[in-house]
């Protein structure tokens, strides 16, 4: 099971960091400090939504889907406060991170569905 759960962790990181960092770019953004600080947010929360969601999973009995949303409730309003905090061209930075875990999300849904 160790050895799922790091794949899972390892690839979910990637492909969050890949769909948010493409919708990054795709908008129009192109500040290279903004698009760093978009990693580093990620690699703060990704692993605790993940293993959160993996650990729930494995040992409760909890509906699922209603666990999601407190996990990327809490994604987003993190990540939504370093990009207000830190970031340098983020207008509406809560809105960006909204947009960019759904878009992160929704993408990983429709790949699980179709794999």
């Amino acid at each position: 099971m160790s050895g799922e759960l790091l794949f899972s962790l390892g690839l979910s990181l990637m492909l969050t960091i890949g769909f948010e960092a493409g919708l990054f770019l795709l908008i129009g953004k192109r500040n290279k400090k903004d698009l760093l600080l978009l990693l580093l947010v990620n690699i703060l929360t990704n692993p605790v939504v993940v293993l959160s969601y993996w650990l729930v999973a494995l040992y409760t009995d909890w509906n699922l889907y209603i666990v999601l949303i407190p996990l990327e409730l809490f994604a987003v309003l993190t990540e939504g406060y370093y990009y207000k905090k830190y970031g340098q061209s983020f207008k509406h930075p809560f809105l960006f991170s909204l947009a960019a875990n759904a878009f992160s999300f929704g993408t990983g849904q429709l790949l699980q569905a179709f794999l």
